[in-house]
Parts: C-alpha cells; sequence; structure tokens
C-alpha cells in the first residue's frame, strides 16, 4: 500500500472511530470529557492535510513527466474551472490524483450569448449564474453540461466503472456551497473516493497512465470494466453526482487506476492545450461521438 493511500485510509478510520466514540460517550455516558474525542478528528485532519499536499520525491520518474497529449473529452462550448494552466495542484491538493486535474463547464453556443441583453433568469441552453440567496438550489436538468456525451481521449482499456449514485441537485447558491464545504463533502470524504468521484470511469491509455472521468450521470455509462475503447467512442453522459456543485465534467491523468493511490500525470488537448480558469473553449468539430 502506497504512503498516500495508507494517510488517505487511515485519516477515514480517525474520523469514522471519532463519530462512533461520541456516540458511545452519549449513549453511554461515559465519564471523561467529550472533548478528548476531538484529538482523533484534529489527527484525522493532519494525516489527510500531509497526505494530500505530498506530491511525491522530486527525483521520482512517476512525478517527472511530460504532458501526454490526448484527444477532448467533450464536443461543443466548455469553459474552464480549476485548471492546471493556472497553478498546481489545480484543486489544492495532490490526493485523489487530483494534481493536474481540470473542471469543465458546457456554455451555452456562440451565437445565443451574442444577444444583446441577458434576462434575469438564463436563456434556454445558458448556465444559470452562482446566486448568493435564491435560488439556494437548481435541478441538474438546468445546467447545458447535464446529459452532454463524454468521449474517451484515447485507444484505451477500461479499468474502472462506477454506476448507481444519484445525480443530485446544485450547490451553486451560497448556503449551497456551504453545506458542500462543511457537510456534504466531509461526509463523502469519510465514505471513500466512490462518493467523491459520484458515478466514473477510468481507462487505462498504456504506459502507464491512465485517465479518470467524474460526476457522470446514472443510468448512462456504456462500457463494462475490460472493455476496449477507440478515441472519441462516447463513454458516459455528464451529470451531477458525488462532490460536485453543477453539473460539470472533472477530468484528469493519473500514473495509477486507484485514485487514492496515484499521482497526477499532466495533459493537454489535441487543438486546444490546456485551456485556462474562466476560458471558454470549443472542442474541434472533428471529434464525434462514436458508438
Amino acid at each position: 500500500m502506497s504512503a498516500r493511500k495508507l494517510g488517505t485510509v487511515a485519516s477515514r478510520g480517525l474520523q469514522l472511530t471519532f463519530i462512533a466514540l461520541v456516540t458511545a460517550h452519549i449513549c453511554l455516558g461515559w465519564g471523561y470529557h467529550i472533548l478528548w474525542n476531538c484529538l482523533l478528528l484534529l489527527l484525522a485532519y493532519a494525516v489527510v492535510t500531509v497526505a494530500n499536499r505530498w506530491g511525491g520525491a522530486p527525483d521520482s520518474p512517476r512525478v517527472a513527466r511530460e504532458p501526454l497529449e490526448v484527444a477532448p473529452p467533450v464536443t461543443g462550448r466548455w469553459s474552464a474551472l480549476n485548471s492546471p494552466a493556472d497553478r498546481t495542484p489545480s484543486h489544492g491538493v495532490h490526493g485523489h490524483g487530483q494534481t493536474y486535474a481540470i473542471d469543465i463547464l458546457a456554455e451555452q453556443e456562440q451565437e445565443q450569448e451574442q444577444e444583446p441583453k441577458p434576462e434575469p433568469e438564463p436563456k434556454p441552453g445558458a448556465r444559470p449564474a452562482f446566486r448568493w440567496l435564491w435560488p439556494v438550489a437548481r435541478r441538474p436538468q438546468d445546467f447545458p453540461a447535464f446529459d452532454a456525451p463524454i468521449l474517451a481521449v484515447a485507444d484505451a482499456t477500461v479499468v474502472r466503472v462506477v454506476d448507481g449514485q444519484r445525480d443530485h441537485l446544485s450547490r451553486n447558491s451560497l448556503a449551497g456551497l456551504l453545506y458542500l464545504m462543511l457537510v456534504e463533502g466531509s461526509v463523502r470524504e469519510m465514505s471513500g473516493t466512490h462518493r467523491i468521484l459520484g458515478n466514473h470511469i477510468v481507462l487505462d491509455l498504456g504506459h502507464g497512465t491512465y485517465a479518470a472521468y467524474a460526476h457522470l450521470r446514472r443510468g448512462t455509462l456504456t462500457v463494462r470494466e475490460g472493455d476496449r475503447v477507440h478515441a472519441g467512442q462516447l463513454l458516459a453522459r455528464c451529470g451531477n453526482s458525488g462532490n460536485s456543485s453543477e453539473p460539470h465534467l472533472h477530468f484528469q491523468l493519473m500514473d495509477g487506476p486507484d485514485p487514492d493511490a496515484a499521482r497526477g500525470v499532466p495533459f493537454t488537448w489535441q487543438g486546444i492545450g490546456v485551456p485556462r480558469n474562466g476560458e471558454t473553449f470549443e472542442a474541434p468539430p472533428t471529434v464525434t461521438a462514436r458508438t
């Protein structure tokens, strides 16, 4: 077991032990002060912080790698968020193989966006903006990314398929975001990586590189473990499962099939490069979904 995997498992175990001890303390009336249990929680966060911040030995051949060029995983017009073009680790941590991960959000078509003045409510096809107060949450169907086709970035073998998790409401309001960060995110972290990534697929691209697609729509995954896929082939559709604020695709390359143990691998998309935060890009029209 790798050091990162061991740290992640230990942290989850400490958090679950904390919950069990607090429950036992309340139910059984144990004599010691309940705040002593918080030491376990503090230790859990210290362990996971060290594990997530550690990027590996500087001279490790698994860490120092050139960006791998692959095809875009989507078609149409999208924008980037949490991009490795702006900083690494892109999501603030190395954990779960996220060092070079990127989030992408579908945007409305250019001709719609050129209309002179937006209405108070988003036009059909537009991505709803973040709201401070209301609405607290929106249906995933209100976002253009929901149900968008997700494609294989290269010829590969499917090594991991996780489906069955629901596509929840958005968390793109202040109250929703606080709930995601302070409550839901912690519960998902304790529950395991599959609860963070939601419905997801991992592909073996060969030569020690793996591609992960997260937050996929339940029931739309078209492949099974062991399947051989080709670049541009339809894998699933974009959803809002897992630790997600709104429907989007979380994409990353890594050096192993298990996100808990893997390190991130840099990538670049053919014809696009690596879009920066807020940058809108159009996937090349030559890329089409193949079934």
